[in-house]
């Protein structure tokens, strides 16, 4: 089975969280859909964020999508936590930024963009609150171009939008807007050669458009496009050598009080009782669990690709911290330079 690691972003209230609920409720992890204001969502599971309403650490949880297991990670919204969001980019396969159809763009979009843009992770959005009064199809594209500077495919159009009884529906992508980027695909297009779906998901992974999905968090309506969508857009390569290497991305407290470090896998394999080489200093694994199902996990070594909750990494003091083979491995590259910082000795 394949494996996808994706975040969810947005300015804050512009409804992430109840999306994640949805694509959760969709994949048949939940069978009811939480809400931020009775404070029953999977991912925000401390007091203060129930109380509040609002996210304040990113969280896990895992869902499978046809034969992709996805797991994805819900970052808080408000600017006082973008550290959160930060650390949480350094992970991540592809983006789901969630923009409001009535709101548009707003300050944090634009900083979560430019951030996206520099870290040239592959970003698919979804324009939320469609049934809303005050929702918009035509002026939101505008602003998403003037204000972010994305280069912008539907494949949703609304009926109704503004309204109660608003639904999206599917639509085709326009082969004139990807003839816009490639000069070989316009000649593909014009000898009637092109495959429009298959050049979208290329120029998407390249970082160069953005598919917009229309839809609803509160009712789910455009969620199941949206589901269906995200191994295409945002799933890629990886390198699958021996050599270990992974990143910490999240520090926590276990009811015990240990140190419990939420890892992703670049390349490689850990599991309990693995010797590994944290910032020069051996230290060896207590516990591996995986994300399985929902905010669940089970006992197994991770592999590339997946995200695991570690116990043991005692010097993981930072969340940034790099996690190697006791055999230092030659620093990866892939088609994201990161990787070599990641790597970095």
């Amino acid at each position: 089975m394949e494996h996808l690691n994706i975040g969810i972003l947005a300015h804050v209230d512009a409804g992430k969280t109840s999306l994640t609920e949805q694509l959760l409720h969709h994949a048949g992890v939940i069978d009811r859909v939480g809400r931020v204001d009775t404070g029953d969502t999977q991912t925000d599971s401390l007091a203060t964020e129930r109380r509040r309403g609002i996210t304040i650490r990113s969280a896990v949880v895992s869902f499978v999508v046809g034969d992709t297991r996805i797991n994805l990670i819900d970052t808080p919204g408000h600017p006082d936590f973008i550290s959160e969001v930060e650390r949480a980019l350094r992970v991540l396969d592809g983006v789901v930024l969630v923009v409001s159809a009535v709101e548009g763009v707003q300050a944090q979009t634009r900083v979560l963009m430019r951030a996206l843009a520099r870290e040239r992770i592959p970003v698919v959005l979804f324009a939320n609150k469609i049934d809303r009064a005050g929702a918009r199809y035509d002026g939101l594209f505008t602003e998403l171009a003037d204000r972010l500077g994305v280069a912008c495919v539907p494949l949703s159009d609304v009926d109704d939008i503004g309204t109660a009884a608003a639904r999206s529906r599917p639509v085709e992508p326009s082969a004139e807007l990807l003839a816009e980027h490639d000069d070989e695909f316009l000649a593909a297009y014009l000898d009637d050669a092109a495959d429009c779906r298959a050049e979208l998901v290329r120029q998407t992974r390249r970082g160069v458009v953005s598919p917009v999905f229309f839809g609803s968090a509160r009712t789910g309506d455009g969620v199941a496009e949206l589901a269906a969508g995200l191994s295409d857009f945002l799933g890629g390569t990886r390198e699958n050598t021996n050599e270990l290497c992974a990143s910490v991305f999240k520090i926590e407290r276990g009811p015990a009080r240990e140190k419990i470090a939420y890892v992703r896998v670049f390349s490689g394999e850990i599991g309990a009782r693995d010797q590994v080489e944290v910032h020069g200093v051996t230290a060896k694994v207590t516990a591996v669990r995986v994300f399985h199902h929902g905010v669940d996990t089970v006992e197994a070594r991770a592999s590339a690709g997946q995200i695991a909750k570690v116990t043991g990494l005692r010097r993981s003091g930072s969340v940034t911290t790099s996690v190697c083979a006791t055999s230092p491995p030659t620093p990866l590259t892939s088609h994201r330079p990161l990787w070599k910082r990641w790597c970095a000795r």
